[in-house]
């Protein structure tokens, strides 16, 4: 999955993509408001890590500013703003949860995990399809009581996959949803990791829609 930070501190903002990235995310990084509401208008992220003091337009503007078009990305505001007041003005402005630097990393990729399993309106942590298991946590993925071992581009790819079960996601989504700004994929790069993921988990795991793109459906996972 593709998240955006919205960090002026060039130190936190570098940090903070080098955890996110580290917990399987494709993270793009900008530092002003203005930047951050062109990134949102351009790039089909799943969440936004979002610091409200920012150059040229506030998180706050930004936020408001989703909300008034109806986009329902979820919002982490990430600040160092910790009065009451402060957390029920980002609260009531749409945020989904507010997190008060200094925080721990490993706190706050949980808390964006949680965000994510309730954007898709999921309460178990683990994603299902089939005998098939994956851990967004631990990247842990079970088929039929084994472990499979995936690289980490694998493990995006199918955790996209089966967040997203019974749809049928583009080639150029997948591209979109697992690399950044920063990692610009090869021509074939998502066949090719579609095969990989068939070779261990089995032929009928992922289903080509021809001229569509490629679906995780319970029915096959358990075939």
């Amino acid at each position: 999955m593709r998240l955006l930070i919205v960090e002026d501190d060039g130190l936190l903002g570098d940090g903070l993509r080098a955890g996110l990235a580290q917990a399987g995310f494709a993270v793009d990084w900008v530092q002003d408001g203005r930047a951050a509401e062109l990134a949102l208008g351009a790039e089909p992220y799943a969440l936004v890590v979002l610091d409200l003091g920012l150059p040229h337009r506030s998180g706050l503007e930004v936020l408001r500013g989703l909300r008034r078009k109806g986009d329902r990305i979820p919002v982490l505001i990430l600040t160092a703003r910790d009065t009451v007041d402060d957390r029920v003005t980002g609260l009531d402005a749409g945020a989904d949860d507010y997190v008060v630097k200094p925080f721990d990393l490993a706190e706050l990729v949980a808390r964006v995990r949680a965000l994510l399993r309730r954007s898709a309106g999921g309460a178990d942590p683990v994603l299902r399809v089939g005998e098939l298991s994956l851990d967004p946590a631990s990247h842990d993925v079970m088929r039929g009581g084994d472990r499979v071992a995936l690289s980490p581009r694998e493990f995006a790819l199918l955790h996209e996959l089966m967040h997203h079960a019974g749809r049928v996601l583009s080639r150029e989504h997948l591209e979109r949803t697992l690399y950044a700004w920063d990692a610009e994929p090869d021509s074939n790069a998502i066949e090719v990791h579609i095969h990989h993921l068939r070779r261990k988990l089995g032929a009928n795991v992922i289903r080509t829609v021809r001229g569509s793109g490629y679906i995780v459906e319970p029915d096959r996972s358990a075939a």
